[in-house]
């Protein structure tokens, strides 16, 4: 279809057709009358030939992908392994990204995660795309940082967990207070020695120094 002829009027469906959803269980139709609606909302016409994708295809996929976290059938097989000890195994420097349920605006930066094992271990990078599938949906960074403390603690049958995030939110840094600023939450599981959270600790401290950044 050329992008100049889009229709003067559209037909906002319903979405509940099987058509309009995704294999994943997404309802792609309520998205583009959705996202059509806000830009609407905004003063835009969608039916400009720049917006057209914008609302077709380009944020109805975005948001497909930035909720799969609320969906179980997106969740990443986590392989285990016979555990070689019982010592605490760690994780630092993990990327995040989610997005906040207030605003709809990001929020991002770095999650940290421990675990000390029972009978069976998981590779780390297995521990990676666990956080990145947790993070993909609306929440806030507090909830966040016990759904992976827990879930990790549930996934793994560990003895303990230790999560920490750290994040930066841009509802606070474009809208409100309009300020950049840092924000730490940490949430443990299980049976965690004092031992236990030094090494956590001083293992987030060396990935800061490593990084540039600050503790």
């Amino acid at each position: 279809m050329d992008l100049q002829e889009q229709p003067a009027s559209y037909r906002y469906e319903s979405g509940m057709g099987a058509e309009s959803e995704s294999p994943s269980g997404f309802d792609e139709q309520k998205a583009r009358n959705g996202v059509r609606l806000l830009l609407e909302a905004i003063g835009r016409n969608p039916d400009e030939a720049e917006l057209y994708e914008t609302w077709n295809r380009r944020v109805p996929k975005m948001l497909e992908t930035l909720s799969e976290g609320m969906r179980d059938g997106e969740k990443p097989m986590l392989r285990m392994f016979d555990a070689e000890s019982d010592e605490l195994i760690v994780k630092t420097g993990i990327p995040l990204y989610s997005l906040c349920e207030h605003h709809l605006l990001p929020f991002h930066g770095s999650a940290h995660v421990a675990y000390r094992p029972d009978e069976e271990m998981v590779g780390l990078s297995k521990l990676v795309r666990y956080v990145r599938w947790r993070s993909r949906r609306l929440t806030t960074q507090e909830e966040l940082t016990r759904d992976i403390a827990t879930g990790l603690a549930a996934e793994l049958d560990a003895n303990g967990v230790l999560v920490e995030l750290t994040a930066t939110h841009m509802c606070e840094a474009m809208r409100g207070v309009e300020t950049q600023t840092a924000t730490t939450t940490r949430e443990t599981v299980g049976n965690i020695t004092d031992v236990d959270r030094r090494r956590f600790r001083n293992s987030i401290r060396r990935d800061a120094e490593q990084s540039g950044g600050s503790f």
